[in-house]
């Protein structure tokens, strides 16, 4: 999570274009040529190892021989001369390259291994390259064409960036037509090097990016891309477009799991869960990006419209329904206004149909009346060109109206083009979003919708629903370890029951038989009636092959399915190695949900929840998210599945213990985050009740060869895990003190150490004073990507009468352009000052910098709090002025 060189990369004071070249129509006469004529205000170098000039440029034979330090080389050589100029390149201190050279990894297994080597070589030397086998980048505020596009579109505050370079182009000459500007335009080709994740976090940075949109094709490091997308997204709407939605084939798949979470739903999952929005067309980036940009986000889904004709109207809520949002109920209030201001023949419904002789101040204030309805969240206003309509003077009605509001977003919709085209002018020049279709607004309306619900259901503040959860992890060890042994990979039945026991899932009393007097005894003794199901390790899913016999109600009856469910396994599983069956009590009530996960090669472990059962793949109600899995998160996904209306109460059923099964989904989430050697795993059907939860089917699958691997805990992992193993506890004024990474749960005794500061106190951490805690703060503060930085806080746990406190943190913050640099903050509450914590937490704050490899560590303080500048100088650090004269600048070398 590097951006090293970056900045010379894509914002390079010298060019070298390797491969520049005089023949008309060739790659390396349009790249020189394109660079030229763009007027980029750098300098320049063709580089030819057979020509003195390159359109009239002095060129040189190679880089070495360019009589200045080049910033950016532009590759454009034949493959297999790619490696030594790279070299070359290192050599002579270029700090990034564009290499639009192909046959590489896309050819085969020769090209990979080409590429590899490129890779290496760029690596050893500290040399960042975009490609191999792409168009390469525009910056068109800096007039900087290092493509070989024949298309340089305006200057804009959108970054585009796409994995495929055809599509790119044709993008690029649609966009100019339409005049839609860009800050900056990628192709990334391969991504051997710099890839989504790093332009999202350098373009992130960007102040003249406000919003970034992707085409992708495939995400080659999920941890980067996941980490950069989740920090930025708060704060610049990141619109993704993604092609190949069919699924590989899941025929192989040991768990109904694995089936249904196919790549298209993973894709779709990773972007929830980034706060990305995900959109079905091309057009649709544009779309989104333009309303998200422009306007507030709606805070829901409920859209009022206004419109002077009925049709379009017609279809924009039909549109509105189809997406899964709402016509917004007028309330009363509206109403009223909505009857002052139209006339009598005018539909005060929902949508408002102002007529079609509407002028600009009808319109503007039926609008205005629906803006101010707190029932609405956002309003759609629709005109169509009709004898008596005035479409500018009515878009600068509603310019007027847009700006009354500015947490509601207005969009609207000026059906035509040449009698609209003053009006459309005014729109943009305001910055209203406008659309050319009511659909293509209510679609962009919904998207804006997804980034807001992304967003929340991300940093929502979750419940700390099992303090003092400690599974027995040996336990679970032992049964991987022995499976592995016996050269196994997927757990009986039993086996798979004892690791969720284990974890404190509840599981169904069971008991294995492997004759039918056993089996007799086992349903005597669990008490009638029983289930009887098949045991072997060959078979996947036991109903397929009649291996379930349910409501067995007698000894008898239970030794003869015993004969009966063996027999039928044997003779459509002929090659099955049968154990015998596993007994277990008849659970009556409540719903059947299923609980799975599946280990994908990308994305690391996903969980799913849904519907249960034998129909789960029939009726694929299905929710999906990545490990680790807070109470908050379980909820949402429990909440966006179908099946959820049940489990809350439907048609005057109980709801169930909708706790019990959010902890369930939460302890599945810590089994996974423990041991990544689990692939696949099923809890199928998981019996939810009004008093609980209860596992009555289970199945696991392991990679035997990972059982023993040593592993850095969370590498499998696509989302940075909490570091658990920072713990310190010591006594502070007889109080039991425990400091620990900060975690989302911790939002609300964070708000009151920050509420409890004195103004000196608050000025000098936050460097002014804190008039109230937002949210946007608490999910700064709170919700850490400890892939970017460490958050360690003092608690005082709670003991008699006193409550759980927070009484300091410090921070590290990670530098993405040199992640051996961090930066440092601290605070603690006066009350809690001079006793030593703020000591302790950083002398744990300096352990966890150097786990992390930092070399250096800098804060800065302000000159009028001179004890902060003796606590840390007496740490070891040095005292240098900053660049603000009230500034002081700590360091301290590791």
């Amino acid at each position: 999570m590097s951006t090293r060189n970056l900045d010379k990369l894509f914002d390079p004071s010298s060019i070298a274009v390797i491969g520049a070249s005089n023949k008309k129509g060739s790659v390396g006469y349009i790249l020189l040529r394109n660079l030229i004529g763009a007027e980029y205000q750098g300098i320049v170098y063709p580089v030819n190892v057979s020509a003195q000039s390159v359109q009239g440029i002095q060129a040189y034979a190679s880089i070495s021989q360019v009589p200045r330090k080049i910033d950016l080389a532009i590759i454009a050589v034949p493959a297999k001369n790619v490696p030594q100029t790279v070299r070359e390149c290192g050599e002579t201190g270029v700090a990034g390259a564009v290499i639009v050279s192909s046959g590489f990894k896309e050819i085969g297994k020769e090209g990979r291994k080409l590429e590899e080597e490129v890779k290496s070589i760029a690596e050893s030397y500290g040399v960042r390259i975009v490609g191999p086998n792409c168009l390469g980048y525009i910056r068109p505020a800096m007039n900087l064409n290092a493509t070989f596009a024949h298309v340089i579109p305006p200057a804009g505050r959108v970054a585009f960036f796409s994995q495929s370079g055809a599509l790119g182009t044709a993008i690029l000459d649609w966009a100019a037509a339409n005049n839609i500007g860009f800050s900056a335009f990628v192709s990334v080709g391969s991504m051997s090097d710099v890839d989504f994740g790093d332009l999202i976090d350098y373009f992130g940075a960007d102040p003249h990016t406000s919003s970034i949109i992707l085409y992708i094709e495939s995400i080659t490091d999920a941890r980067k891309f996941m980490s950069a997308a989740r920090h930025f997204a708060k704060s610049k709407p990141i619109i993704v477009v993604k092609s190949g939605r069919t699924a590989r084939s899941a025929l192989a798949a040991a768990s109904h799991t694995g089936a249904i979470a196919g790549d298209d739903t993973l894709y779709s999952a990773v972007f929830r869960r980034a706060g990305v929005v995900r959109v079905d067309q091309i057009e649709d980036l544009f779309d989104a990006s333009e309303a998200l940009s422009r306007v507030s986000s709606p805070r829901g889904p409920r859209l009022g419209i206004v419109t002077n004709a009925g049709g379009p109207g017609v279809m924009a809520s039909d549109r509105l329904l189809h997406l899964g949002g709402e016509l917004a109920e007028i309330s009363p209030e509206t109403d009223e206004k909505l009857r002052a201001a139209l006339p009598g023949f005018a539909a005060r419904g929902n949508p408002v149909d102002v007529a079609g002789d509407a002028d600009a101040a009808r319109y503007a204030a039926a609008a205005q009346a629906l803006m101010d309805d707190p029932n609405i969240d956002g309003v759609l206003a629709i005109l169509t060109p009709q004898a008596m309509s005035d479409p500018t003077g009515t878009a600068r009605a509603l310019v007027e109206v847009s700006r009354s509001h500015q947490l509601k977003p207005l969009l609207t919709s000026f059906m035509g083009e040449i009698k609209v085209a003053d009006a459309l002018r005014v729109l943009r020049a305001a910055h209203v979003p406008t659309f050319g279709t009511p659909e293509d607004a209510v679609g962009a309306y919904m998207y804006m919708y997804q980034y807001t619900r992304n967003l929340a259901n991300l940093y929502e503040t979750p419940a700390d629903i099992l303090p003092d959860f400690e599974p027995d992890r040996d336990a679970v060890k032992k049964v991987f370890l022995e499976v592995a042994r016996q050269g196994r990979s997927i757990l009986s039945e039993p086996e798979a029951k004892a690791v969720l026991d284990a974890y404190l899932i509840p599981v169904v009393r069971t008991i294995v038989a492997t004759n039918p007097d056993e089996c007799s005894a086992a349903a005597e003794e669990i008490g009638f009636p029983v289930a009887i199901k098949i045991l072997s390790h060959d078979i996947t899913h036991k109903s397929d092959v009649g291996g379930i016999a349910l409501n067995v109600r007698s000894a008898p009856e239970a030794a003869n399915q015993f004969t009966k469910i063996t027999e039928r396994v044997k003779a459509a599983k002929p090659d099955a190695e049968i154990i015998g069956v596993s007994v277990q009590a008849m659970s009556r009530g409540g719903y059947e949900v299923i609980l799975g996960s599946k280990k994908d090669p990308t994305f690391g472990p996903a969980m799913m929840f849904g519907m249960g059962g034998t129909g789960v793949e029939l009726y694929r109600d299905v929710a999906v998210d990545f490990p680790p899995v807070n109470q908050a998160l379980a909820q949402s996904m429990i909440q966006s599945t179908k099946v959820s209306q049940l489990l809350r109460g439907y048609r005057g059923k109980a709801p169930v213990d909708m706790v019990a099964l959010e902890q369930a989904l939460v302890k599945m989430s810590y089994l996974l985050v423990d041991f990544p050697e689990i692939l696949e795993m099923d809890i199928n059907p998981l019996q939810v009740r009004s008093d609980g939860v209860c596992a009555l089917d289970a199945r696991i699958v392991i990679e035997p060869k990972d059982v023993r691997k040593i592993m850095l805990p969370g590498a499998h992992l696509m989302i940075s895990m909490y570091p658990s193993k920072y713990r310190w506890e010591f006594p502070v004024d007889g109080d039991d003190v425990t400091i620990r990474a900060i975690k989302p749960e911790d939002e609300p005794i964070w708000s009151d150490m920050i509420e409890s500061l004195s103004p000196a106190t608050a000025e000098y951490r936050f460097f002014g004073p804190i008039k109230e805690v937002t949210k946007s703060m608490l999910v700064r503060y709170c919700h850490i990507d400890y892939d970017r930085e460490i958050a360690l806080a003092a608690i005082r746990e709670p003991k008699g009468k006193k409550k759980k406190m927070m009484l300091g943190v410090a921070r590290l913050t990670i530098e993405t352009s040199n992640v051996e640099e961090g930066e440092f903050a601290i605070v603690v509450r006066d009350a809690y000052q001079r006793k030593g914590i703020g000591s302790k937490l950083m002398d744990a704050l300096i352990q966890a910098a150097r786990d992390r490899h930092v070399r250096e560590i800098r804060g800065y303080v302000l000159a009028a709090n001179p004890g902060m500048t003796r606590f840390a100088e007496d740490l070891g650090f040095d005292v240098r002025p900053g660049e603000e004269p009230e500034v002081r600048e700590l360091v301290l070398r590791l």
